[in-house]
């Protein structure tokens, strides 16, 4: 739990000076201690109760971490809402990963039951906000995966995943624009 601790002080700006004993109070923290109890459980064979740790876990941090899946140590995970992570689903260690992150499978009608379905993440791995890794897929140790990105395929170790750039179009001035090009609708006829 201490070095859990310890790698939100290092990755995490925001705690500095004394402001580190906050560390505890993050929600990332809580679902990684909770999942490493009920993975430990369901490594057991003990039914119910792992995924009943998994699920009060979901409602109080907004983390789902499947009780079957294998996270590795210092896992940090910023902001924690929305962050699912699937049953078969392997994390390395020292990896980090922002809020609405989904470590997921691509759905029933592609994977089997049973199947290994879910990504193996390296160690050292960066996973940004909102992205998706779906599938059998590897990411490769120290790997950055961009905001928004969704990934399919495997990512070579030290690669940088960006997903598409978004075009900025500036505002038009009426007086520049044809009258057909105008984003205001003509007034309807009477």
């Amino acid at each position: 739990m201490l070095e859990d601790v310890r790698a939100a002080c290092r990755r995490d700006p925001a705690l500095r000076g004394a402001r580190r004993v906050e560390a505890v109070l993050y929600p990332g923290l809580w679902a990684v201690w909770s999942h490493r109890v009920a993975h430990r459980l369901h490594r057991r064979g003990v039914p119910f109760l792992p995924r009943l740790i998994s699920q009060v876990t979901r409602l109080l941090t907004g983390v789902e971490i499947h009780p079957g899946a294998r996270i590795g140590r210092r896992l940090f995970i910023d902001h924690a809402i929305g962050v699912v992570i699937g049953e078969t689903a392997v994390v390395g260690d020292d990896v980090t990963l922002y809020h609405r992150v989904t470590l997921g499978g691509r759905g029933f009608h592609a994977d089997a039951k049973g199947a290994v379905r879910h990504p193996v993440i390296g160690d050292r791995v960066v996973v940004g906000v909102g992205a998706s890794v779906l599938g059998r897929v590897h990411v490769g140790d120290d790997a950055v995966i961009g905001a928004h990105a969704v990934v399919l395929t495997d990512v070579p170790p030290g690669a940088r995943v960006r997903p598409a750039t978004p075009v900025i179009i500036p505002p038009a001035r009426d007086a520049e624009v044809a009258p057909a090009q105008r984003t205001v609708p003509p007034a309807p006829a009477r």
